[in-house]
């Protein structure tokens, strides 16, 4: 009888030992999926030490998150937020459905996985869907690196222009308005705005209230090897109100296009150009190419501009004008100069003199420079 109770009791205890192993299995207790700004924050409670996964499709833009050894006691469904289109547990892995390409930074709070899902391009996520991201709740990253936490320095430079500054102050309002002042500020709201989106660097040709010359604009854009230059102002026309967006003319009706048509087999012209060593026929056939595609180019992020600009303000008519712009001519750069609106107008004045109007415009404006990023991303990712 003795042998047989220790028996008896050794059995209850195994008995006990499994059944608190098994209520203390790894599980997902809580799933939240919010908008954080133009991204979506996904956080998922697994406890410390938890494995994950993750992996991406590029057609259909799908995330495939697994975790291995967890049960999911969470909702099942996630309603869509930011660039997320929704998410499900399948009943093997999350799929977390997008809307287009997305750069993703894993991190873990306690014993919560965090994925931070924003809008990116289509190389990163071209990155992230041959590598994928796994880890550890509390543990590093591995086996990948979220397209996010990519080196600032290899993304995109856009260089933003406030037109004018110092001894010139540039057009003044019918209300005293300095046009060097809204330039700025505009300027700084844009790239507080473009940068925290993370897709690219941003740059101001000034910072603060000094005079550079037009060449010197250029000069510092193509010092830097921007991707986009941006240059804004608010000009006075008598009758005119409302956006409008300029590109550089090639009309030899033009001053400044005859002068670079002129001077462009010039080997000055292409200073700065990483041209390969050939001869000066080839030379000038790449240069004109070059030139092509900046045209190109400009002419697409002008669209963009133009049809964002058109959700959000008032716009001049015929708003994608062709004038000769010094600050539009660096030869492979695409170039814009956006007129944010007429200071001679009181109500563009009265409204380019509210910080809230500002950033509406600047709003439309990182849009139109996202979607042209996406754009020239894909199309570098498809060349590849």
């Amino acid at each position: 009888m003795p042998a047989r109770r220790q028996l008896l009791r050794a059995g209850l205890g195994l008995a006990a030992t499994l059944s608190f192993i098994a209520g203390a299995e790894a599980a997902v207790t809580s799933a939240r999926l919010v908008r954080d700004g133009r991204a979506a924050r996904l956080s998922l409670a697994l406890g410390q030490g938890a494995e994950w996964r993750l992996s991406a499709l590029l057609r259909p833009a799908r995330l495939l998150l697994s975790l291995p050894g967890n049960t999911w006691r969470a909702a099942t469904r996630l309603s869509g937020a930011g660039p997320v289109a929704g998410a499900r547990w399948d009943g093997r892995q999350l799929v977390i459905d997008l809307t287009g390409a997305v750069d993703v930074r894993a991190s873990s709070q306690g014993g919560t996985l965090v994925l931070e899902i924003a809008p990116g391009g289509m190389s990163g996520y071209a990155n992230l869907a041959r590598s994928g991201l796994s880890g550890r709740v509390g543990g590093a990253t591995a086996a990948g690196r979220p397209a996010a936490a990519s080196a600032p320095g290899n993304r995109p430079l856009v260089v933003l222009d406030p037109g004018h500054g110092g001894k010139d102050p540039g057009t003044i309002g019918v209300r005293g308005t300095q046009e060097k002042r809204i330039t700025l500020a505009a300027a700084t709201e844009l790239k507080r705005q473009l940068e925290a989106g993370g897709r690219c660097r941003v740059m101001l040709t000034r910072s603060r209230d000094v005079f550079i010359p037009l060449d010197g604009r250029v000069e510092f854009a193509r010092k830097r090897g921007a991707t986009l230059f941006i240059s804004l102002h608010a000009d006075s026309a008598p009758g005119a109100r409302g956006a409008s967006v300029y590109t550089l003319s090639d009309r030899a009706s033009d001053a400044l296009s005859a002068r670079l048509a002129q001077t462009q087999n010039n080997a000055d012209a292409a200073g700065g150009l990483k041209l390969p060593p050939v001869s000066p026929e080839v030379e000038r056939i790449l240069f004109s190419l070059v030139r092509q595609e900046t045209k190109i180019g400009s002419a697409r992020l002008a669209q963009f501009a133009v049809d964002s600009l058109g959700r959000s303000v008032t716009l001049l008519p015929n708003t994608h004008r062709q004038a000769a712009f010094a600050v539009l001519k660096a030869p492979e750069i695409p170039s814009v100069l956006v007129e944010m609106g007429f200071l001679s107008d009181r109500r563009d004045e009265a409204s380019l003199n509210r910080a809230a109007y500002r950033a509406q415009l600047c709003r439309a404006l990182t849009s139109a420079v996202n979607g042209w990023l996406e754009r020239h991303e894909a199309g570098m990712a498809s060349a590849g």
